[in-house]
Protein backbone atom coordinates (compact mmCIF):
# COMPACT_ATOMS: atom_id res chain seq x y z
CA UNK A 1 0.00 0.00 0.00
CA UNK A 2 1.34 3.37 -0.94
CA UNK A 3 0.95 6.34 1.37
CA UNK A 4 0.30 9.15 -1.10
CA UNK A 5 2.12 12.40 -0.48
CA UNK A 6 0.41 15.78 -0.82
CA UNK A 7 2.29 16.34 -4.07
CA UNK A 8 1.22 13.02 -5.57
CA UNK A 9 -2.43 13.20 -4.54
CA UNK A 10 -3.13 16.91 -4.87
CA UNK A 11 -5.45 17.94 -7.66
CA UNK A 12 -6.17 21.53 -6.74
CA UNK A 13 -7.91 23.80 -4.30
CA UNK A 14 -11.40 22.56 -3.63
CA UNK A 15 -14.20 24.91 -4.71
CA UNK A 16 -16.29 24.58 -1.53
CA UNK A 17 -18.78 27.32 -2.39
CA UNK A 18 -19.98 25.61 -5.59
CA UNK A 19 -19.43 22.01 -4.42
CA UNK A 20 -22.43 19.88 -5.36
CA UNK A 21 -22.17 18.03 -2.03
CA UNK A 22 -21.89 21.16 0.07
CA UNK A 23 -25.31 20.78 1.69
CA UNK A 24 -24.46 17.31 2.98
CA UNK A 25 -20.84 17.74 4.08
CA UNK A 26 -19.12 19.43 6.97
CA UNK A 27 -19.29 23.02 5.67
CA UNK A 28 -23.02 22.97 4.90
CA UNK A 29 -23.73 25.62 7.55
CA UNK A 30 -21.18 28.16 6.35
CA UNK A 31 -22.12 31.38 4.63
CA UNK A 32 -20.15 32.88 1.77
CA UNK A 33 -18.47 35.39 4.08
CA UNK A 34 -17.21 32.52 6.22
CA UNK A 35 -15.13 31.28 3.31
CA UNK A 36 -13.35 34.66 3.23
CA UNK A 37 -11.88 33.73 6.61
CA UNK A 38 -10.21 30.60 5.23
CA UNK A 39 -6.59 31.52 4.60
CA UNK A 40 -5.23 28.01 4.07
CA UNK A 41 -6.05 25.83 1.04
CA UNK A 42 -8.69 23.12 1.26
CA UNK A 43 -7.26 20.56 -1.11
CA UNK A 44 -9.08 17.95 -3.16
CA UNK A 45 -7.45 14.51 -3.22
CA UNK A 46 -8.10 11.74 -5.73
CA UNK A 47 -7.07 8.39 -4.26
CA UNK A 48 -6.90 5.03 -6.05
CA UNK A 49 -7.93 1.79 -4.39
CA UNK A 50 -5.22 0.44 -2.09
CA UNK A 51 -3.71 3.83 -1.27
CA UNK A 52 -3.48 5.19 2.27
CA UNK A 53 -4.98 8.53 3.29
CA UNK A 54 -3.29 8.52 6.72
CA UNK A 55 -1.70 6.04 9.11
CA UNK A 56 -2.20 5.31 12.79
CA UNK A 57 0.28 7.33 14.83
CA UNK A 58 0.72 10.06 12.22
CA UNK A 59 0.40 13.64 13.43
CA UNK A 60 -3.25 14.56 12.93
CA UNK A 61 -3.26 18.06 11.49
CA UNK A 62 -6.10 17.61 8.97
CA UNK A 63 -9.67 16.38 8.82
CA UNK A 64 -11.04 14.78 5.67
CA UNK A 65 -14.54 15.00 4.28
CA UNK A 66 -15.35 12.30 1.72
CA UNK A 67 -16.92 13.38 -1.56
CA UNK A 68 -17.13 9.90 -3.12
CA UNK A 69 -15.75 6.42 -2.64
CA UNK A 70 -15.16 4.13 0.34
CA UNK A 71 -12.31 3.82 2.85
CA UNK A 72 -11.70 1.30 5.61
CA UNK A 73 -10.39 2.24 9.06
CA UNK A 74 -7.93 -0.40 10.25
CA UNK A 75 -6.83 -1.08 13.80
CA UNK A 76 -4.01 -3.51 14.55
CA UNK A 77 -4.30 -6.03 17.37
CA UNK A 78 -1.38 -6.92 19.69
CA UNK A 79 -0.73 -10.14 17.72
CA UNK A 80 -0.29 -8.16 14.51
CA UNK A 81 -3.61 -9.08 12.92
CA UNK A 82 -5.80 -6.31 11.61
CA UNK A 83 -9.43 -5.48 12.30
CA UNK A 84 -11.50 -3.16 10.16
CA UNK A 85 -13.45 -1.10 12.68
CA UNK A 86 -15.73 0.69 10.23
CA UNK A 87 -16.14 2.04 6.70
CA UNK A 88 -16.03 5.71 5.70
CA UNK A 89 -18.24 6.73 2.80
CA UNK A 90 -19.52 9.74 0.88
CA UNK A 91 -20.33 12.79 3.10
CA UNK A 92 -18.56 11.22 6.11
CA UNK A 93 -15.81 13.07 7.99
CA UNK A 94 -12.74 11.21 9.23
CA UNK A 95 -9.74 12.22 11.29
CA UNK A 96 -11.83 13.91 13.98
CA UNK A 97 -9.19 13.04 16.58
CA UNK A 98 -7.19 15.93 15.12
CA UNK A 99 -9.53 18.31 16.93
CA UNK A 100 -8.18 16.98 20.25
CA UNK A 101 -4.56 17.27 19.21
CA UNK A 102 -4.20 13.49 19.16
CA UNK A 103 -2.48 11.39 16.48
CA UNK A 104 -4.61 9.41 14.06
CA UNK A 105 -5.99 6.24 15.68
CA UNK A 106 -6.30 4.09 12.54
CA UNK A 107 -4.93 3.47 9.09
CA UNK A 108 -7.39 4.94 6.57
CA UNK A 109 -7.05 2.80 3.44
CA UNK A 110 -9.01 3.27 0.21
CA UNK A 111 -11.33 0.39 -0.75
CA UNK A 112 -12.93 2.00 -3.81
CA UNK A 113 -11.53 5.03 -5.72
CA UNK A 114 -12.15 8.04 -3.49
CA UNK A 115 -12.26 11.82 -3.61
CA UNK A 116 -11.61 13.56 -0.30
CA UNK A 117 -11.26 17.20 0.74
CA UNK A 118 -8.40 17.87 3.13
CA UNK A 119 -9.28 20.40 5.83
CA UNK A 120 -6.49 21.92 7.99
CA UNK A 121 -7.53 21.39 11.60
CA UNK A 122 -6.57 24.97 12.45
CA UNK A 123 -9.13 26.23 9.91
CA UNK A 124 -11.91 24.03 11.29
CA UNK A 125 -11.11 25.00 14.89
CA UNK A 126 -11.10 28.72 14.07
CA UNK A 127 -14.36 28.57 12.14
CA UNK A 128 -16.09 26.48 14.80
CA UNK A 129 -15.40 29.22 17.36
CA UNK A 130 -17.24 31.83 15.31
CA UNK A 131 -19.88 29.67 13.60
CA UNK A 132 -22.27 27.81 15.95
CA UNK A 133 -23.68 25.76 13.05
CA UNK A 134 -20.25 24.36 12.21
CA UNK A 135 -19.55 23.64 15.88
CA UNK A 136 -22.84 21.76 16.18
CA UNK A 137 -22.14 19.88 12.95
CA UNK A 138 -18.77 18.75 14.32
CA UNK A 139 -20.48 17.40 17.44
CA UNK A 140 -23.09 15.68 15.26
CA UNK A 141 -20.38 14.05 13.11
CA UNK A 142 -18.54 12.90 16.21
CA UNK A 143 -21.71 11.37 17.65
CA UNK A 144 -22.42 9.67 14.34
CA UNK A 145 -18.94 8.14 14.31
CA UNK A 146 -19.47 6.82 17.85
CA UNK A 147 -22.84 5.34 16.92
CA UNK A 148 -21.33 3.70 13.84
CA UNK A 149 -18.50 2.24 15.93
CA UNK A 150 -21.03 0.89 18.44
CA UNK A 151 -23.11 -0.61 15.64
CA UNK A 152 -20.10 -2.39 14.17
CA UNK A 153 -19.24 -3.78 17.60
CA UNK A 154 -22.74 -5.04 18.36
CA UNK A 155 -24.00 -6.01 14.89
CA UNK A 156 -20.90 -7.30 13.13
CA UNK A 157 -18.99 -8.95 15.97
CA UNK A 158 -21.79 -11.12 17.39
CA UNK A 159 -23.91 -13.96 16.10
CA UNK A 160 -23.21 -16.68 13.55
CA UNK A 161 -21.13 -16.14 10.42
CA UNK A 162 -24.32 -16.06 8.33
CA UNK A 163 -25.83 -13.39 10.56
CA UNK A 164 -22.68 -11.27 10.46
CA UNK A 165 -22.32 -11.47 6.67
CA UNK A 166 -26.02 -10.68 6.19
CA UNK A 167 -25.77 -7.65 8.49
CA UNK A 168 -22.70 -6.38 6.66
CA UNK A 169 -24.39 -6.71 3.27
CA UNK A 170 -27.39 -4.78 4.57
CA UNK A 171 -25.14 -2.03 5.93
CA UNK A 172 -23.39 -1.73 2.57
CA UNK A 173 -26.69 -0.76 0.90
CA UNK A 174 -28.11 1.28 3.78
CA UNK A 175 -29.41 4.74 2.78
CA UNK A 176 -29.38 3.79 -0.88
CA UNK A 177 -32.49 3.75 -3.04
CA UNK A 178 -31.66 0.44 -4.70
CA UNK A 179 -30.55 -2.91 -3.31
CA UNK A 180 -27.33 -2.84 -5.33
CA UNK A 181 -24.19 -3.67 -3.39
CA UNK A 182 -20.50 -3.66 -4.32
CA UNK A 183 -18.68 -6.25 -2.25
CA UNK A 184 -15.34 -5.76 -0.54
CA UNK A 185 -12.55 -8.33 -0.90
CA UNK A 186 -13.31 -11.44 1.15
CA UNK A 187 -10.23 -10.87 3.32
CA UNK A 188 -11.51 -7.39 4.20
CA UNK A 189 -14.98 -8.70 4.94
CA UNK A 190 -13.49 -11.27 7.29
CA UNK A 191 -11.48 -8.54 9.02
CA UNK A 192 -14.66 -6.53 9.48
CA UNK A 193 -16.60 -9.46 10.91
CA UNK A 194 -13.97 -11.23 13.00
CA UNK A 195 -14.24 -14.44 10.95
CA UNK A 196 -11.81 -16.14 8.60
CA UNK A 197 -11.53 -15.38 4.90
CA UNK A 198 -12.53 -18.98 4.15
CA UNK A 199 -15.70 -18.73 6.25
CA UNK A 200 -16.58 -15.46 4.54
CA UNK A 201 -16.10 -16.97 1.09
CA UNK A 202 -18.20 -20.03 1.93
CA UNK A 203 -21.01 -17.88 3.31
CA UNK A 204 -21.04 -15.60 0.25
CA UNK A 205 -21.06 -18.65 -2.03
CA UNK A 206 -24.02 -20.09 -0.11
CA UNK A 207 -25.92 -16.80 -0.35
CA UNK A 208 -25.30 -16.80 -4.12
CA UNK A 209 -26.67 -20.35 -4.46
CA UNK A 210 -29.78 -19.27 -2.56
CA UNK A 211 -30.17 -16.21 -4.85
CA UNK A 212 -29.79 -13.85 -1.90
CA UNK A 213 -27.05 -12.25 -4.00
CA UNK A 214 -27.49 -11.88 -7.76
CA UNK A 215 -24.46 -10.64 -9.68
CA UNK A 216 -25.33 -7.95 -12.25
CA UNK A 217 -21.75 -7.11 -13.26
CA UNK A 218 -18.32 -8.04 -11.88
CA UNK A 219 -18.43 -7.71 -8.07
CA UNK A 220 -21.77 -5.87 -8.09
CA UNK A 221 -24.88 -7.57 -6.79
CA UNK A 222 -28.56 -7.08 -6.16
CA UNK A 223 -29.56 -8.18 -2.67
CA UNK A 224 -32.65 -10.00 -1.47
CA UNK A 225 -33.19 -7.48 1.33
CA UNK A 226 -36.17 -9.19 2.94
CA UNK A 227 -34.57 -12.60 3.33
CA UNK A 228 -31.19 -11.16 4.37
CA UNK A 229 -32.98 -9.21 7.09
CA UNK A 230 -34.60 -12.45 8.26
CA UNK A 231 -31.17 -14.16 8.46
CA UNK A 232 -29.65 -11.14 10.22
CA UNK A 233 -32.34 -11.12 12.90
CA UNK A 234 -32.67 -14.87 13.52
Amino acid sequence: MKNLSDKEAWEGVADCISCTLRNSVLFAGLEEEDFDKIHQPIDLYTLPAGSTLYRAGDKADRLYTIRSGVLKLIQYLPDGTQRIVRLIRSTDVTGLEALLGQPYKHDAVVLHPTQACSLPVSVVQALSKTNPKLHQELLTRWQRALEEADAWLTELSTGSAKQRVARLLLRLVRNQESSECELCPREDMGAMLGITTETTSRTIAEFKRQSLLIETEPNKYLLDIRNLEFIADN
